[in-house]
């Protein structure tokens, strides 16, 4: 396989509302594609989309980035989906996802019925903006007229220290929570592993990959894992999926707010690593624009194309560089 070409094409992306977290406010993504161009014309796509305040790094994104294109051309040569290609098992045809209500403020009984009608079994929430009193306060009320069929994943993005932390899951033991995401503003070991045997759900570790090393397999003190494959790359995902899964750690695939190119390639790698798994892939509604046309969601499932590689199909203004604007590695 020769490449040819690769080319590196950026884009903005305005977001319909404000992302929302405990770190601040996020308008728009910026980021670039790239476009791998073979001398026999095969196609591979990447996505480089820096986010460093959620641990994915420039220099992170581009890895992706390029070890996407490289494994969509893989996969494409061998005439299989990317999933199939990681896995070596049959193609998967589609994945749970997580509704996203956005921030705990924001969210309101009206919007859990048609969670619900949509057929989510798990709705994200960010916590951790407003004081833990009143969080707590707010969660009850939703919880007096939440769908019994609904649960919530519910990300606090390290808002809390170990006491609010506490007090938080104290508070919520009773609720319909289905995990708790990062609570902790300076994670370690011994206090993630202290809220995790007082909470009845699973914490997950997201940004605190400092955490996710030899011990933390050898001695788990979270249930859960959350991998955003442009933080860790594809490869490097599977591997720690594998090793999660010899530990009895539960895992997620969750998008780092990619565009559609992005979003495609973690699909292929939840697919492939955690197919039963509920993943938090459903971003694409928070971008008012996109690179290319993103994977449907059916009955809150995430429909995976049967084309090869990682099945992305780019907009026009993507797929022809108009001469004289190419930008060369």
């Amino acid at each position: 396989m020769n490449i040819a070409a690769a080319d590196w094409l950026p884009y903005t992306l305005p977001l319909k509302r404000p992302w929302l977290t405990s770190k601040g406010k996020i308008t728009e993504r910026q980021g670039r594609l790239l476009r791998l161009r073979t001398s026999d014309g095969r196609y591979g796509w990447g996505d480089s989309a820096p986010l460093p305040e959620f641990g994915i790094s420039e220099s992170a994104a581009n890895a992706f980035a390029e070890e996407s294109a490289h494994l969509d051309l893989v996969a494409r040569q061998a005439s299989q989906p990317l999933c199939q290609w990681l896995s070596g098992d049959a193609p998967v045809a589609d994945l749970a996802v997580n509704g996203n209500l956005g921030t705990l403020s924001d969210s309101t009984p009206a919007m859990l019925a048609p969670a619900a009608a949509q057929g989510f079994s798990v709705v994200k929430i960010k916590v951790g903006i407003n004081p833990v009193r009143e969080e707590i306060a707010r969660l009850h009320q939703l919880a007096s007229s939440s769908a019994p069929e609904v649960s919530w994943r519910l990300d606090a993005n390290c808002a809390w220290n170990l006491a609010d932390a506490q007090a938080f899951i104290s508070g919520c033991v009773d609720l319909p929570i289905e995990g708790l995401e990062e609570p902790l503003a300076n994670p370690d070991r011994t206090a993630l592993g202290r809220l995790q045997s007082l909470a009845p759900w699973p914490i997950a570790l997201d940004e605190s990959t400092q955490l996710v090393d030899d011990a933390f397999f050898r001695h788990p003190f979270v249930r859960r894992l959350v991998i955003k494959p442009a933080r860790h790359g594809l490869l490097g995902s599977v591997e720690l999926a594998l090793r999660a899964r010899a530990a009895g750690i539960e895992t997620v695939v969750t998008s780092g707010l990619e565009s559609a190119c992005g979003l495609a390639a973690c699909a292929q790698l939840a697919a492939a690593i955690a197919p039963e798994s509920v993943h938090g892939l459903m971003t694409a509604d928070w971008l008012a624009a996109d690179t290319g046309m993103s994977n449907p969601i059916l009955k809150a499932r995430m429909q995976l194309p049967a084309s090869n590689g990682i099945g992305f199909t780019p907009h026009d203004i993507f797929a022809v560089t108009p001469p004289g604007n190419e930008k060369r590695r």
